[in-house]
């Protein structure tokens, strides 16, 4: 009895010290494995992560990308319209120049022919005087002061060499500032027509507005200061005069 007791004491020894070293066994196999895990586990982080910024650093640079993309094609349209307009502005520019050399040309041969009236200023004699007249505080030419002008117009248009000077009045009623200003527009009416119904060149017209100065009739009466609203339109010509020179001389 006491044989069996003592072999089965043995047995449970063996038994447990056994299963003491299987266990220290599984634990020292498996630490490395799960340190190998977790090793592997922080690196598929540390990889996922890296992952993520360089994945958010591809799209930054995307989007900067595309903004300078698109910043390129507006400078692109930028200087496109800007070479447009410039060529535009050089276009107006030579017109300019052209207008204004046109125009040079033309004060050219205007003054020209104003040195050729001057030099001979003392040739030219009073012709033909008339006088337009105008209702009260008005600048517009009535039928009969067109009439008058018309016949005027006749007169001088086979002329070469003349001179026309246009002078605007006004009667003594209202402040001096006012009249002269009507007596402006006045005349301005008869040049304005004479230019565009008679084809009359404007460089032979010299024009003035005297306001209520040089009165034909000096009355205070209605008809008095309605014979003092009028134009005053004077022909100068050399050509008549030279023409009855050479006739006397004949």
């Amino acid at each position: 009895m006491k044989t069996i007791l003592a072999t089965t004491f043995i047995v449970a020894g063996v038994l447990i010290t056994g299963g003491c070293a299987t266990k220290q066994y599984v634990r020292n196999t498996a630490a490395p494995i799960q340190a190998k895990v977790d090793q592997v586990g922080d690196q598929t982080n540390k990889n996922s992560q890296q992952i993520e910024e360089t994945n958010t650093k591809v799209q930054s640079v995307d989007e900067n990308a595309q903004r300078g993309i698109s910043a390129a094609h507006e400078q692109a349209m930028t200087a496109q319209q800007d070479a447009a307009n410039a060529d535009k502005h050089a276009g107006d520019a030579m017109n300019r120049a052209e207008q204004a050399a046109q125009a040079g040309d033309q004060n050219k041969r205007d003054l020209n022919s104003l040195r050729e009236v001057v030099a001979n200023i003392d040739d030219y004699k009073l012709q033909t005087s008339v006088s337009a007249l105008f209702k009260f505080n008005q600048a517009t030419l009535s039928p009969d002061a067109r009439e008058t002008l018309d016949t005027l117009a006749a007169q001088v248009q086979s002329d070469k060499r003349f001179l026309i000077a246009v002078e605007g009045y006004t009667d003594s009623v209202g402040n001096r500032a006012y009249n002269e200003a009507l007596s402006r527009r006045r005349a301005e009416a008869v040049v304005e027509y004479l230019v565009a119904k008679h084809d009359i060149p404007i460089y032979k017209i010299h024009m003035v507005g005297l306001g209520e100065e040089k009165p034909v009739d000096e009355a205070k009466t209605r008809d008095a200061r309605a014979k003092n609203r009028r134009v005053e339109v004077k022909v100068f010509s050399v050509d008549k005069v030279m023409g009855s020179v050479a006739s006397s001389r004949e």
